[in-house]
């Protein structure tokens, strides 16, 4: 899978971390944890290599500031950045915020971003309804079958603001949320002369038309959302939350119901206003005390009125921003070795099953740190259908078979399984490796992922 081959220079780095830690884990394994006052940073170089979007380079970094030290392992304050880029155009400009302590008694969260993406994936709609040739993509396959590396992608460029206030009641327990989230989308085919530039001609891709041209000419995505466009989620929703510990609890509840509405006057048109519910409820069981726990998290959403453009389908509604984007079915967030986006609905349900074992504490470089092993199973599918006609996949090109593209069974489950590793600094600054794979070929076969902080 493509996520493996461009994070394999990554990996090397991860590795001599852990050579580091380990080494001093002997030394210091017997210092009991250190309170952290004050600023704290924790940061994570971007290297990672891929054949088309070529090399990525760029920094992380993630400023913690704790105060007197009262609070911790809570923060006051958390600003993290990250600028990476690839060679050929794609890359990330994020700037996240979060504290509970600005606004007296009211928890903000800030994000502001800008992400570029030469190849994002698309396999069209509803699950396995929309058949996924692996072959296809396939550059050492014979011509006769191979198409192109970048079939299943198009090129989408996101600007995105958005900020959330969630409030306690009496009972702290239970809270509010409300927030606001601007959305700019531009979708275009993906630029093959771009990603060509400086290759020989036994890599360069081939000027095809991929999957996201051919549902533009089926008509199943129209004129009026195919190159994206700008839409305003307004917020609402309740929480109940019970964690002892927020990055990586033991035990205790979380769990949200959210409403977002997107109004025509705001962006997406009276063609496309709708609103979707989000539901999550997650929860934390300690097995062996400070060292072991399983948790799980259970998930829904979908449209309750109104048309969704298809670009708005694979975002997820969430109240913590746990990476640079919170979109699936499928991926690093969602379900970890099934192809990113693969399951697209107007409604879908998932769920995620993980053990974490806490297999070794120790103080370095003045710094509390733990090492952390996860396996887990993850599970989803599209429970309410995109309408769309079948009848208009069909073209006159020789060999065209629409069996290749839409079939008729409906979705079913999509499942996959595997493990991991956090590094965390101070409890708060996480370093994750996880490697998923698929339990069904039509899902892809693998992923490895790297990126900050625990799944939920």
């Amino acid at each position: 899978m493509l996520v493996v081959r461009m994070k394999r220079i990554n990996l090397i780095a991860i590795a001599l971390v852990l050579g580091t830690s380990l080494a001093s884990a002997q030394v210091d394994s017997t210092k009991t944890e250190k309170v952290k006052k004050g600023f704290n940073i924790g940061g994570l170089p971007v290297v990672a290599y891929d054949t088309d979007l070529g090399f990525e380079y760029g920094l992380l970094v993630n400023l913690f500031h704790y105060g007197d030290g009262s609070t911790y392992p809570q923060y006051r304050h958390s600003l993290y950045a990250e600028v990476s880029r690839y060679t050929k155009g794609s890359g990330i400009n994020r700037l996240y915020y979060d504290t509970k302590y600005l606004i007296p008694n009211i928890r903000l969260t800030a994000d502001l971003a800008y992400l570029t993406d030469k190849t994002y994936d698309f396999y069209g709609f509803n699950g396995y309804q929309s058949v996924y040739n692996e072959t296809w993509t396939d550059d050492t396959k014979p011509a006769h079958v191979y198409r192109s590396r970048v079939f299943y992608k198009y090129d989408r460029k996101l600007t995105r603001f958005t900020t959330d206030f969630q409030g306690k009641l009496s009972d702290k327990r239970f809270g509010w949320v409300g927030g606001i989230g601007l959305y700019n989308f531009q979708i275009s085919p993906v630029d093959v002369n771009k990603l060509n530039e400086g290759k020989d001609d036994a890599d360069k891709l081939p000027e095809i038309d991929g999957l996201y041209d051919k549902y533009v000419q089926w008509g199943l995505i129209d004129g009026d959302e195919k190159d994206g466009g700008f839409a305003t989620y307004i917020k609402a929703g309740a929480v109940f939350d019970t964690r002892d510990n927020e990055p990586n609890p033991m035990k205790g509840v979380w769990t949200e119901a959210i409403v977002t509405y997107a109004p025509s006057f705001l962006g997406v048109g009276s063609k496309y206003e709708h609103a979707k519910l989000t539901l999550t409820h997650r929860q934390y069981f300690t097995i062996v005390k400070d060292k072991l726990s399983f948790v799980y998290r259970l998930g829904y959403q979908g449209t309750l009125f109104g048309k969704m453009p298809f670009y708005l389908q694979p975002n997820m509604t969430t109240l913590f921003l746990r990476g640079a984007t919170s979109e699936g079915l499928g991926g690093a967030k969602t379900l970890r070795g099934i192809l990113r986006n693969r399951v697209m609905g107007d409604g879908i349900a998932y769920g995620n099953l993980e053990f974490r074992w806490k297999f070794v504490r120790f103080y370095f470089i003045k710094q509390n740190f733990y090492l952390s092993l996860n396996t887990f199973l993850d599970a989803g599918k599209v429970v309410k259908s995109i309408d769309f006609d079948k009848q208009k996949v069909t073209s006159t090109e020789v060999g065209f078979n629409a069996s290749d593209y839409v079939g008729d069974a409906n979705d079913a489950l999509h499942v996959s399984w595997g493990a991991g590793l956090r590094i965390v600094m101070n409890q708060n600054f996480i370093i994750a490796v996880d490697h998923g794979r698929a339990t069904d070929k039509r899902d892809g076969n693998a992923g490895t992922y790297i990126g900050l902080n625990f799944l939920f």
